[in-house]
Formats: C-alpha cells, sequence, structure tokens
C-alpha cells in the first residue's frame, strides 16, 4: 500500500503551484521528471495503493527514495523546466519524453537559399533556426498562420516548391498574401532573404515595430468605422505579443550565472539556488540554514555565498560563474567580488537584479524559498518527538508545573491606529486548531495594552462558564489553557495580568514574546527569559507567535477592505460589480485610495464623471 513508503510527504505540504517534480533513488540519480498545474493534485495520483497503480508506475515508485518539487510561475514555464531537465539527466522513466518530437518548434532554414518557415519536432536538423519548445502545435499554426500576413516568407515543402517553380504558378498562399512567391520570381531572393531575417529577428524578441503597425492601423480602421478589420487586426495584435512572450524560466541569451533567493525569519533561512548555464536552469538546490546568531539579510547573503563557493575538503573547486545574482547586496561587495574572482580566474559581479528576466527568475526562486521555509517549520512542528521535548522545554524555561498542552496567543494588528482588530490562535499538543481560532475588532482603543486588555477581558469570560457546558461541547470558547502568550514585551504582558485580575482568574500562566531579540516576558520580572536560538522551545514559539500575528493582519485587511467597500457601494451608480472590479482592478484598497481619476477610469465600466466621484468620496471618506 501507499504507507509502504516512508518518505511521502504529507499532502498540506505539497504546494497546489504549478511547478516539476522529480523522483531519486538511493543513489540520487533522477528517475522520473514531470510537470504539473498543480503539483498537489498530480501527486497524489502516485500515492495510490500501489495495486491499484499502473505496473511501470508502481515500479517507479517503489524505486524512488526522495521526491522534490520545484515552483514556476506557469504552465508554460513547467514545460520549459520540464524539458531541459529531461535533456539534462535523461531519466530512465520518461520515455515518453526523451524523443524531442514531443515538442512543436518554429523553425527557419536561414542556410537555404530561399529560407522556409514551417513547424517540426525533430530538434535536430542542421541549418535551422529554432524557436520554443511551445505547450500546443495549434497554437503555433495559428501564429505561423498570423506572422506570414506580416512576413510573407515561403512555408511550402521542397517539392511544392519545385513544382511551382517548373511551372512558374505561384501557390494559393501567394495569392492570398501569405506568401511573397520566390518560386516565381515575385521577389528577388535578397529580398526574401531579408524578410526571413526579420522574421526570425521578430520571433528572437528584438524587434516590435510590427505590433506598433498593426496597432496604428486597428485604431485608424476603427476611427474610420472598419469595425471587422479592426477586430482582425486586434487579433493580430495580440497573436504577435503571445509570441514574443519570455519565460523566466529559459533565457535568450547564453547567460551564464547563479541565482540565489533567501526567505528567512529570526531562527532559520531557506536558500534557493538556481543555477543557469548557457541561458538554461541545470540545476536547482536547497537548503536550509538555522541562524545561530541574528543576521540580516546582506550578512545572511555573504554567509551563503562564502559556504557554497569555498573550496571543498578534499580541495575541489566550486564552479563559480561570472555572474551571481543574489536578493540583497553583501557589506563588503568589493572584497567579496575578488575574493570569488581569484577563485574563478577572472572577474565576477555579485549583483542584485533590479528587472527583466534575471529579476523575474528570482521571484520565481524565492516562492520556492519561501515555499522550502514554510514546509520546514512544518515538518519540525509536526515531529512528534521534537513537538514533546518543545514543550518540556517551555514548562522548564517559564517554570510551569504541567507541561502547556493547550497554548492560547493573542496579536493585535492595525494600521496607523485604524481598524484595530485582534487574533487568538490555539496550539494543543503544539498543533494548530484552526477550528478554535477567534477574531475580535475592537471599535475604541487608546493603545496596543489596552487593546490586549479588552480582548482578554472578552475571552476570559467564557472561562467562568459552567462545566456541564464543557462536558457537553470539548470545542466551546470554555475549552481551559494553559498558557497564554501575548505578542510584545513587559507592558503587554502587564495589561494580560490586569485582565485575568479583573476576571477572577489567578491560576493561568502568561507569558509575552518580543519580536526583535524573541525574548520571552514573564510577569513582574525585570529581565527576560532568553530561550537558545535553535531550540525546539523557541521555535514552537515563535511558529505560534507567527500565527497570531497571520491570522490578525488577514482579519484586518480584510476589515479594511470591506470599509471601502461600503464607501463605494453609498456612490450612485456603483454597484456590487463594479465595486468588486474596482478592487480586483487596483488589488487592495490602499491602492485604489491613492489612484488618481484617470487611473481609476480605466477600470471597465468607470468613466470619468464616477472617477472624479469616487475620489472624492474616498478622500472625505480618509
Amino acid at each position: 500500500m501507499s504507507d509502504e513508503l516512508s518518505f511521502r510527504p504529507k499532502t498540506s505540504e505539497i504546494p497546489t503551484d504549478p511547478g516539476v517534480y522529480r523522483w531519486f533513488d538511493k543513489n540520487g540519480r533522477v528517475l522520473y521528471v514531470g510537470k504539473a498545474k498543480n503539483l498537489r493534485a498530480r501527486l497524489q495520483s502516485y500515492f495510490a495503493p500501489l495495486d491499484s497503480l499502473h505496473s511501470r508506475t508502481r515500479r517507479m515508485v517503489t524505486t524512488a527514495t526522495d521526491l522534490q518539487w520545484t515552483i514556476v510561475k506557469s504552465e508554460y514555464e513547467a514545460l520549459q523546466l520540464e524539458f531541459h531537465w529531461i535533456k539534462e539527466f535523461n531519466p530512465p522513466f520518461n520515455v515518453v519524453f526523451k524523443d524531442d518530437k514531443s515538442y512543436p518548434y518554429l523553425a527557419i532554414s536561414t542556410s537555404d537559399a530561399v529560407p522556409r518557415a514551417f513547424i517540426t519536432r525533430n530538434r535536430d536538423l542542421a541549418g535551422l533556426k529554432y524557436f520554443g519548445p511551445y505547450t500546443n502545435a495549434w497554437a503555433i499554426r495559428e501564429t505561423l498562420d498570423t506572422l506570414l500576413k506580416v512576413f510573407p516568407v515561403r512555408s511550402c515543402s521542397q517539392g511544392v516548391f519545385n513544382r511551382a517553380k517548373s511551372s512558374n504558378r505561384a501557390c494559393l498562399l501567394a495569392d492570398i498574401g501569405k506568401c511573397a512567391a520566390p518560386c516565381v520570381e515575385r521577389v528577388e531572393l535578397s529580398q526574401h532573404k531579408k524578410l526571413a531575417a526579420d522574421f526570425a529577428d521578430f520571433m528572437g524578441g528584438g524587434d516590435t515595430k510590427h505590433i506598433e503597425t498593426l496597432r496604428k492601423r486597428m485604431y485608424q480602421a476603427s476611427e474610420d468605422q472598419h469595425y471587422e478589420l479592426a477586430a482582425k487586426l486586434r487579433d493580430d495584435v495580440e497573436a504577435l505579443e503571445a509570441v514574443l512572450e519570455k519565460s523566466t524560466v529559459v533565457f535568450s541569451d547564453q547567460t551564464d550565472a547563479d541565482l540565489f533567493a533567501i526567505a528567512d525569519d529570526e531562527l532559520a533561512a531557506a536558500v534557493q539556488l538556481f543555477i543557469v548555464r548557457g541561458g538554461r536552469i541545470r540545476g536547482v538546490r536547497g537548503w536550509v540554514v538555522d541562524k545561530e546568531l541574528e543576521r540580516d539579510l546582506p550578512e545572511l547573503v555573504e554567509y551563503v555565498l562564502q559556504n557554497v563557493y569555498s573550496i571543498s575538503k578534499k580541495g575541489v573547486k566550486a564552479d563559480i560563474p561570472k555572474e551571481i545574482i543574489v536578493p540583497a547586496t553583501p557589506l563588503d561587495n568589493a572584497e567579496l567580488q575578488k575574493w570569488l574572482g581569484e577563485m574563478r580566474g577572472s572577474k565576477v559581479e555579485v549583483r542584485v537584479a533590479m528587472r527583466g528576466d534575471k529579476r523575474a527568475l528570482q521571484e520565481t526562486a524565492m516562492t520556492n524559498a519561501k515555499h522550502a521555509l514554510n514546509l520546514y517549520k512544518t515538518r519540525r512542528s509536526a515531529d512528534f518527538t521534537a513537538r514533546a521535548e518543545a514543550l518540556a522545554g517551555i514548562q522548564k524555561a517559564l517554570g510551569l508545573e504541567d507541561a502547556p498542552l493547550r497554548i492560547e496567543c493573542f496579536d493585535v494588528s492595525h494600521l496607523a491606529g485604524t481598524d484595530v482588530v485582534a487574533s487568538m490562535v490555539v496550539f494543543e499538543d503544539g498543533l494548530p486548531k484552526k477550528d478554535q481560532y477567534r477574531r475580535f475588532s475592537i471599535e475604541s482603543t487608546t493603545d496596543d495594552t489596552d487593546s490586549i486588555y479588552q480582548v482578554l477581558m472578552r475571552r476570559l469570560k467564557y472561562l467562568k462558564a459552567p462545566e456541564t457546558d464543557l462536558e457537553l461541547d470539548p470545542t466551546k470558547f470554555a475549552y481551559r489553557p494553559n498558557l497564554l502568550i501575548v505578542d510584545g514585551g513587559q507592558p503587554q504582558v502587564s495589561a494580560a495580568m490586569r485582565a485575568l485580575a479583573d476576571s477572577g482568574i489567578t491560576d493561568l500562566a502568561v507569558c509575552g514574546l518580543a519580536k526583535r531579540l524573541e525574548e520571552v516576558w514573564l510577569p513582574e520580572e525585570s529581565f527576560p527569559v532568553i530561550l537558545p536560538r535553535a531550540t525546539d522551545e523557541l521555535f514552537l514559539l515563535q511558529r505560534i507567535r507567527d500565527e497570531a500575528h497571520r491570522f490578525a493582519i488577514t482579519f484586518q485587511r480584510k476589515k479594511r477592505s470591506s470599509a471601502i467597500a461600503s464607501v463605494l457601494v453609498d456612490i450612485a451608480g456603483l454597484g456590487d460589480k463594479r465595486v468588486a472590479a474596482l478592487l480586483k482592478h487596483f488589488g487592495s484598497a490602499k491602492r485604489l485610495k491613492i489612484a488618481t481619476v484617470d487611473e481609476i477610469a480605466e477600470v471597465a465600466g468607470i468613466g470619468k464623471v464616477l472617477a472624479a466621484e469616487i475620489t472624492n468620496a474616498l478622500n472625505t471618506e480618509n
């Protein structure tokens, strides 16, 4: 059965994003590379009962000892990365995908006397310039058909070309304007070669003037009320723009670079390294670093580079490319570049990508790093032994009589003192109990300590509920915690203690967790408790506090969006659909508030008059 696979990840650990996954055997060899629109949905199919799997799939799954995945932004990027990794690793279970004919390409025979544009699945033909691979053959056929209107390059086979030349009669493509007809010398061979060169430049993304030409013709046709022609030109523009769309997974040049992304918190950092050689991703590495000392991002980058590129104990030099892309510039960047350059034997540039393909690829790497960090936290928290040690460590550090099997944590969130909300999250046996989370709206408050006091007074009154209620429904709000945590230091702890005293409850333990240095504050203590870094107890406290912060922030943002939506609905001419369209267009209430009248008027169904009314209403609301 599927539970025989010891390396099987939990379903909740697998992302639902598009991506590429790899199966490995015990020697680290890649057995299979696959892609998925939804990684979780795809990978779950492999963990069905073994006797229900196809014999070949069952053999691959039982041979494997590890499974890894890489998140990308789209199905197209997943196809690109899957394709290049199949070529790179030659996995034994990828028989279906080993043949390049599985992927359609657009090719131009630039070396021929009369160049030809055509679609092929054979990547090994000489003298051709290839573009692709593409996801769907029909899509590239439509694209080629559109491009031939702008670049009427020969697209017929050699046999058709020879027959037309011998009979001195052009084919139908020439009559409908999709071929310049070099076969009957309607165009000189040099001019036809120029058309083919322009075709190739356009496909390579280096020439966009034809799009602008089509767009101007579209606008002119619309003004002349030739709407069918305008619609046709609009479709042509969209097709050409689709052709020019670039993938962040594969660069158009021959870039050699290592690209790093780092997602970190106070205790750990997840590092993702994308190794790019010849413009292609040749490998991905990922690891998690426990931060024994506090490190800011530039210092962490330097620490990572030193460890990645240091000469190994066996004297083996690392493969250092001429360009290293990092999320933040190290403080000693000049010295670091000199050190790397001496080891490489030539100049090495360490820099931050600000725009373009490299920036986009770094965002993809960052998505993977964030996922890896969350996965590391989840797995560490889910480990029973680690949870038991964490609870025992908290009990000892805080001087509790018993291990805190039920912990409740409170956090306050607001925007410059407005829309104040609070959250309560519950952890039992070191695991979240999301069905028992609570959210609080705070109508009036003086500061964070007053907010903490109000929220705890509202929560603690339920602890006086009759025991019969608790027996009837153990999930009720009256369930008693062993430890209360508040986000903050001594002032927040003092506010919590006042709430306990005013509620007549004296037997609940309270502590505060200050974010900057991860200090644990106890009531009436002048100095905090400092838990050793990278310990299970500090890790658990931090995760509980971060979960409370996330839950509070989510509620606060939702409340702000609801508030601005209520203001918008009161404007004459704005209904629920237009309000939803505004918030979707701008992405957030904050962005909508600072938008200009012209920007708001760009939303479908919103004119300048209505946009001005919206701006006035939002300014009045502020």
